[in-house]
């Protein structure tokens, strides 16, 4: 049961009416006449500055770029700076980046209606917004210099921070014209810059501002905040989702020297302590009896066996589950009976095993609500911290660090670990800092996975060799339950990938099924979503599809692109082709393998040489095209092609999250197998020239490997691949 709302509990200052929208949003109710931005700020205490909420000038006419979306290792503040560099015309080497603050109506990602960092969509969802920004500040410091010189704001130019009329040769830089430009009203349609003469967007210029700091141990992670009077925490979890705690013994623990307090709290027993090896300790010499009469306790080979069962239309499915269209086409009665293919395909549980284990510091009471981590979604970490502490959601301070690596796991409906530590923290009251460490066991073994998954694929082809009838049947959880902005219809993370295929479209007839089981196992996204699994089954699938017509995969792809009118796969994988030397021998004993795969408004192709080595894949060169539309970095755009690349390697090979009879087998790296830096491949990547507005980056590199990989080895034995990890433990 929520906390009641009461004036006590609230941050000085609120009106009746924030009063009354508080009781809402803790209340779970719907207030009307406001917008969920509104709602969600209510209690802010940020300001805004002249030039707008995303740019801030000083005195001395240094540049800074308020980012809205958090650092977690992809690069992403260069190219958000860069937009606005680009339309204010300021000096690059003069710009710098700074973390927005927490405010939903101020920072809201455009493509989900909350703050957060998420599905590709940083450099995208700000294109518009950053470049109107820069345009308008720009024309902000025209119009003053127009009006302190006299002259007509048509004849001034802006270079490098500099503002400059040429026909009276008058210049001057953003710092002397501050005071007049921060008067001026900035335009309401402000004009952007023909793209054609960018400068900066889309050259090698725009590289991270945040290497330095990194390198040299500056940049501030969660891990490194050590704040007065700070206590550190760890909880015990249970062995099996779903338990709870019946009771517990802290006799021992509260022995350890250094240990505070033990206390329960709603998923488990925390351990307080003044160190954080005093609290692990702590831990380790507390008994915890649970409660499992709710836990989920089967094992993953069981559940997996299900999943292929109800596939094939065996045994009963559970009460109120079903199958749900996602693609239908045309009759099975019509299509040509000719060729059949048919395969299954297994994915298992994978972990995001980020490098930075997941952690927050939280001051609750004594006039204070702040979270400091890094948050990938600041509005879920307000609403969820608002509803335990019963306080408005804007007054909830967020300060979003650095995080040493997410890939989504950082961002959930419940967010599990910034609660934990908000609870902790509001137990220990006063404001006094508590900082919750996840060990890596914790995270290994805490959930959130990329679902288990079973794909079954049946293949009519026609006289021709393509495919007439396609049949499919997807078997897989959820990833948006328990969303607070729930869709209509089905989850489409679960089916994205495949529906919307181009050999889909190209195919006459279409039975295409999704069955979403609710499992006891949370499952969250995990980069690339559901391209993780639909990738590899519809790239690898037309392989096999392609051998058993006779033809080449690249003409076969070619062909059922120009079916599906599907020009862009066709272009990325004709700039793969012409790049790899496709047409030309391999290098004596590597096989090249191709794959091409549209997620998050991308479309990529790879082509991938692997061998053989001890009987296990070797990858060595990967070609890489992407159409991405306009590169803002280059050099990034590169980059998060290497790191999602290799991410993907590393989960095809290895990547796998079992569970005995309810329990999670890998707890560390030494049983999470990881891709090491021996076994990653050389990675090209080549960029298909656009105009088009900024699409996704940081995802769609990672689900092309493994089937490149797959259809190399395919090439190689002959064998299909279908189940990963491809090395089996």
């Amino acid at each position: 049961m929520n906390a009641p709302v009461t004036p006590e509990t609230l941050n000085t200052g609120t009106t009746r009416r924030e009063l009354v929208v508080a009781t809402s949003v803790v209340g779970g109710a719907l207030l009307v006449g406001c917008s969920p931005a509104d709602i969600l700020s209510m209690g802010s205490k940020v300001k805004i500055g002249a030039f707008g909420p995303f740019i801030r000038i000083a005195a001395d006419g240094g540049v800074t770029v308020i980012c809205k979306h958090i650092e977690i290792g992809q690069g992403s503040h260069a190219g958000l700076a860069a937009i606005v560099a680009e339309e204010l015309d300021a000096d690059w080497s003069k710009v710098s980046v700074e973390q927005a603050p927490a405010n939903a109506k101020l920072y809201a990602n455009a493509a989900m209606g909350v703050q957060g960092t998420g599905g590709s969509s940083g450099i995208s969802n700000s294109w518009p917004q950053l470049r109107l920004a820069g345009a308008a500040a720009r024309a902000m410091f025209v119009t003053a210099a127009a009006g302190l010189w006299k002259v007509p704001a048509s004849e001034i130019t802006v270079k490098d921070s500099v503002v400059s009329h040429g026909p009276s040769g008058k210049t001057a830089g953003f710092a002397e014209l501050l005071p007049a430009a921060g008067k001026v009203a900035p335009p309401a349609a402000p004009v952007l810059k023909d793209p054609k003469t960018f400068t900066l967007i889309g050259t090698d210029r725009v590289r991270r501002k945040d290497s330095r700091a990194k390198s040299t141990g500056e940049a501030i992670f969660t891990q490194d905040v050590h704040l007065p009077n700070m206590l550190t925490a760890v909880v015990a979890h249970p062995e099996k989702f779903g338990s709870k705690v019946a009771s517990f013994d802290a006799t021992e623990a509260l022995k350890v020297p250094g240990v505070v307090k033990v206390f329960q709290i709603p998923t488990g027993v925390a351990v307080v302590a003044e160190t954080t090896y005093a609290a692990i300790a702590g831990r380790a010499a507390l008994k915890v009896t649970w409660d499992e009469s709710k836990a989920w306790t089967e094992s993953s080979d069981k559940t997996a066996a299900n999943y292929r069962d109800w596939a094939e239309g065996k045994g009963t499915l559970p009460a109120k589950l079903a199958w749900a269209a996602f693609d239908t086409r045309g009759s099975a009665d019509s299509a040509p009976q000719g060729k059949v293919f048919e395969a299954t395909y297994d994915f298992p549980f994978l972990a995001h095993a980020a490098m930075e284990p997941l952690n927050c510091v939280a001051e609750i009471g004594g006039g204070k609500t702040k979270l400091t981590s890094g948050s990938q979604s600041p509005t879920l970490d307000q609403i969820n911290t608002a509803k335990i502490v019963g306080t408005l959601p804007g007054a909830v301070e967020v300060e979003t660090l650095n995080a040493g690596g997410s890939f989504g796991r950082r961002a959930n409906f419940q967010s599990d670990y910034a609660a934990e530590c908000v609870h902790v923290a509001k137990k220990i009251g006063k404001g006094q800092p508590v900082k919750l460490v996840w060990t890596r066991e914790d995270d290994m073994t805490g959930g959130y996975y990329r679902p288990l998954t079973h794909h079954r694929v049946k293949v009519a082809l026609d006289n021709d060799g393509f495919p007439a009838a396609w049949t499919h049947r997807i078997v897989t959880q959820s990833v948006m339950k328990g969303s607070p902005m729930p869709t209509k219809g089905i989850d489409e993370t679960t089916v994205e990938g495949t529906k919307g295929s181009p050999y889909l479209k190209a195919t006459p007839v279409v039975d295409a099924q999704v069955l979403i089981p609710d499992l006891g196992v949370p499952v969250l996204w995990w980069r690339s979503v559901g391209a993780t699994h639909t990738a590899f089954v519809m790239e690898h699938t037309i392989d096999q599809l392609a051998r058993l017509a006779g033809q080449d995969p690249v003409a076969y792809r070619l062909a059922l692109y120009e079916k599906a009118q599907a020009t862009r796969h066709a272009a990325v994988l004709k700039l793969a082709v012409e790049k790899a030397g496709y047409g030309q021998p391999a290098p004596v004993g590597w096989t090249r393998g191709v794959a091409v795969h549209e997620c998050f408004g991308s479309v990529v192709a790879q082509i991938a040489e692997v061998r053989l080595v001890d009987g296990k894949p070797k990858v060595g060169r990967v070609v890489t095209a992407i159409d991405c539309g306009t590169a803002v970095s280059p050099n990034q755009v590169a980059a998060q092609m290497e790191g999602g690349t290799c991410l993907g390697l590393s989960a095809a090979l290895f990547g796998q999250i079992t569970l005995k009879d309810g329990v999670v087998e890998q707890k560390n790296f030494d049983t999470y197998r990881v891709l090491r830096n021996s076994e990653a491949p050389t990675v090209e990547t080549h960029i298909l020239a656009s105009s088009n507005a900024p699409s996704g980056v940081g995802e769609p590199g990672t689900p092309v490997i493994g089937p490149a990989v797959a259809n190399a080895l395919l090439a190689l034995t002959g064998q299909a691949t279908n189940s990963l990890p491809m090395v089996k433990a």
